[in-house]
């Protein structure tokens, strides 16, 4: 008779997810962070601040998974970018350069 997968299980109970969730909809900001970015080190200092449960980042990346959360990389672009003249410049220059 299986007993289901192995491994250790979530120390966080069900209702302490929710919680989580909604802790995370909050924002960065919400928690005292100066920015709207959550990293994994932020995400287990709150688990830590809440819950008073120890996750290692590995750990948290995982739980984080396992409620449904993907890495997100933001796009890095000046505010003063051109698409225009970056086309212009693609279509000439670097054209050019190619060969």
């Amino acid at each position: 008779m299986s007993r289901g997968p192995s491994g250790a299980c979530c120390r966080l109970s069900d209702r302490q997810l929710d919680r989580l969730r909604v802790e995370l909809a909050r924002g960065p900001a919400a928690h005292g962070w100066d920015d709207q970015r959550w990293t994994l080190a932020r995400v287990t200092v709150l688990i830590g601040r809440l819950f008073h449960v120890r996750y290692t980042l590995r750990g948290t990346s995982y739980l984080l998974h396992r409620m449904g959360y993907s890495p997100q990389v933001p796009a890095r672009r000046a505010a003063e970018r051109d698409e225009g003249t970056i086309a212009a410049w693609r279509a000439q220059t670097w054209a050019k350069v190619q060969g």
